[in-house]
């Protein structure tokens, strides 16, 4: 019997001597100095365990009677604690809900022509429409005003690396080029291509759902998932014009026969977000604003090709709020900095849908565990520069339960460095590079609530309760002298 329990003993001090190594190997590839350093002490710790165990065996000491209840208390310890960590505890039934898990009042679809983004890109000083609009919203004309002197939606594109922005600007730009080359009207809703026209595949709901599912990963997407589509999370009325078609703007957007949403996302790469506020993250945004629009509009053309009617949103055509239709489709939960939070990514992700009629069979909502990690954290909006993130609880924002961003404070700060920041993103905690150690830990989180405030606390110590921008790759680096 007590060799059972030396060999038990030693199996768990190695395996975890064996995480504490690969959690340094992990922080010392993610470029993290401070977590590497932390990570140096606790692997020694952690090995120097391992060894007074076996010098301890290799002495009898467990066969005497002090030595037996040494190693019989350190076993309970440990099954108590694994107990305590590894259980799932209780579900959070809102978030298993949805969307509708979180509505605690009336709901009124929103209106895209209030949207920030299209204030600032779409209202044309002078026009009828920007006479029309800021009459009915007087309180936004002044700061909306400033935006468009600063020079539109993110003001001198890359000023905060200035004089060596330009070679990431270009970048950036090249890839936003693609959204705009996919946004007309015929390629957002596409007609079958000719050899197909007049054609409709007949396919079970199941059927449909592997092959859309199947040919959305194939594209480029790193996850996907489906919904049955609420009405409410339709815009009411279009605001953003990029053609000059200014005929469609404000038209109230019906509620079409298009039940079902394709949502996918893509991964933002670690490295280039972690460089955030500068250049880089506005490369690594643009680049997956253009990868979504390109899956968008093929993923949209496919449907169309089987028979179906079909709708590309994208950075430049959206018809519906993104982040409830993926809450819904199962891709996530809503997180405090107001980004859609991953289990496979956490917030480093950019969303794409196509709308159908197809009919096809939609996931279900999930519980990562978001909101009770949220609650504890506030690194996001601790480390905000603009301060639009709010550390306090959740508030009710037209009839919905969620953190409310301050898109106008936050937009303004974008407009004063040129870039997207993306600082929320990076120095959240479930925006570590998906090795294994923070894989586990993501496991562990997402289904204990214990584990939530232990893994917040030592976040906190190992990476900083402010973390720092980390070094991009070589060909993305912005401090270095080059032609303006």
């Amino acid at each position: 019997m007590a060799s059972v329990l030396v060999f038990v003993a030693g199996l768990v001090l190695t395996i975890q001597a064996f995480i504490g190594l690969c959690f340094l190997l992990s922080s010392i590839w993610e470029k993290e100095k401070r977590a590497s350093a932390f990570a140096v002490l606790q692997f020694l710790g952690m090995l120097g365990l391992l060894v007074l165990f076996l010098v301890l065996w290799k002495s009898r000491f467990y066969e005497a009677g002090p030595g037996a209840a040494v190693l019989i208390a350190g076993l309970i310890l440990v099954a108590v604690a694994a107990f305590f960590l590894l259980r799932r505890t209780a579900p959070n039934e809102a978030a298993l809900k949805g969307t509708m898990g979180h509505i605690v009042g009336q709901v009124k679809r929103y209106d895209e022509r209030e949207v920030v983004f299209a204030r600032n890109r779409s209202l044309r000083p002078g026009s009828e429409e920007y006479k029309t609009f800021y009459a009915q919203h007087p309180e936004l004309e002044v700061y909306d005003t400033k935006r468009r002197e600063r020079g539109g939606p993110l003001g001198q594109v890359g000023s905060i690396d200035k004089p060596a922005d330009g070679p990431n600007v270009a970048a950036a730009m090249a890839s936003l080029s693609i959204p705009m080359h996919v946004s007309l009207q015929g390629q957002v809703k596409p007609h079958p291509h000719p050899v197909v026209k007049g054609k409709r595949f007949e396919l079970t709901p199941e059927q449909a759902t592997e092959r859309v599912k199947g040919y959305t990963l194939h594209l480029g997407a790193d996850l996907v998932g489906i919904t049955e589509i609420n009405p409410l999370w339709i815009y009411s009325h279009r605001g953003e014009i990029f053609h000059e078609n200014w005929e469609d703007w404000g038209k109230e957007i019906a509620v079409s026969d298009r039940r079902y949403a394709i949502v996918f996302a893509t991964e933002m790469d670690f490295r280039m977000v972690g460089a955030a506020p500068h250049t880089p993250t506005v490369i690594e945004s643009m680049f997956n604003y253009g990868k979504g629009a390109y899956i968008a509009t093929q993923l949209a053309a496919f449907v169309a090709n089987l028979g179906y009617s079909a709708a590309a949103n994208h950075l430049r055509h959206y018809e519906a709020l993104l982040v409830p239709l993926a809450v819904d489709a199962g891709l996530g939960e809503p997180g405090r900095l107001g980004y859609l939070m991953t289990k496979e990514f956490g917030p480093r992700i950019r969303l794409g849908a196509v709308t159908t009629d197809l009919p096809l069979v939609p996931d279900k909502p999930v519980d990562i565990g978001v909101e009770g990690f949220c609650r504890i954290c506030k690194k996001c909006a601790l480390s905000c520069p603009s301060q639009s993130i709010p550390t306090g609880g959740r508030m009710e924002v037209n009839g919905s339960l969620r953190w409310k961003l301050n898109a106008e404070t936050c937009f303004d700060y974008w407009g004063k460095i040129g870039t997207d920041c993306n600082i929320c993103m990076r120095v959240c905690p479930w925006s570590h590079a998906r090795t294994f150690p923070p894989r586990l830990i993501v496991e562990l989180v997402s289904r204990n609530k214990m584990a939530r405030g232990i893994f917040n606390i030592m976040d906190d110590i190992f990476y900083g309760k402010k973390p720092k921008s980390k070094t991009p790759p070589r060909w993305a680096k912005f401090n270095f002298s080059g032609r303006k």
